[in-house]
């Protein structure tokens, strides 16, 4: 039976699902939410109405770390996102859990700040922004030393993560020149056949971005 995925192409969160769908040609009916009736049926599915959201003969599969997981372990194909080794694939869990909870999270504040009518803490959530990635990407200049993806020699779930977190967060505050090693994934990642078809499949929606899309990437 076909996977149905509910996404859209401008969320980061999606994007971390869909590379790894492309990374191994693994086909699904892809339920864009701004077609007619796909925000009901994706809301109809997992009440909390966050995306994205996969369907595989019935069950419902939830979070964009345990869809990727989900789908290593029963759609697997040429590229395991998750290494069998369990220490290694700690590695990855924890990497991945640090661009989701130290990256994206620390981008989403003045983005969430930017929607709403009045922004009152506009100036304050950018400075808590800049704080949170400029340590950040402190971390990571020294963790990626030596390795060629974000795990170690393989790319896996942390890259799939990593892809879309450091592209947004670049936006709202740039990695600076004193940070090479992590400028350099960045361009790596973006140069990765399945995040270069995300951002070209994202780029019709820039005007969503409330900080302004930059047009370097």
């Amino acid at each position: 039976m076909t996977l149905t995925l509910y996404s859209h192409p401008f969320s980061s969160y999606c994007q971390k699902v869909l590379i790894a769908f492309w990374e191994n040609d693994i086909p699904f009916d892809y339920r864009h939410l701004e077609e007619p009736g796909a925000m009901e049926e994706m809301a109809s599915l997992w009440s909390i109405r966050k995306f994205p959201v996969l369907v595989d003969d019935g069950r419902t599969i939830v979070e964009s770390s345990v869809i990727i997981e989900y789908l290593d372990q029963h759609h697997s194909g040429a590229v395991r996102l998750l290494p069998e080794d369990q220490e290694a694939a700690l590695e990855v869990r924890f990497m991945d859990r640090f661009f989701d909870n130290h990256v994206m999270s620390a981008m989403q504040g003045p983005v969430f700040e930017a929607i709403k009518a009045d922004g009152a803490r506009m100036n304050n959530a950018m400075s808590e922004a800049r704080l949170a990635l400029d340590t950040a990407y402190d971390w990571l200049e020294k963790r990626l030393a030596g390795r060629i993806w974000a795990a170690g020699k393989d790319f896996t779930m942390a890259d799939c993560a990593a892809a879309p977190s450091l592209f947004y967060a670049d936006w709202v505050h740039q990695i600076a020149p004193a940070f090479p090693r992590l400028r350099e994934y960045r361009a790596q990642l973006l140069s990765r056949p399945s995040f270069a078809r995300a951002v070209e499949e994202g780029r019709p929606y820039r005007a969503y971005f409330p900080l302004g899309a930059p047009d370097r990437d």
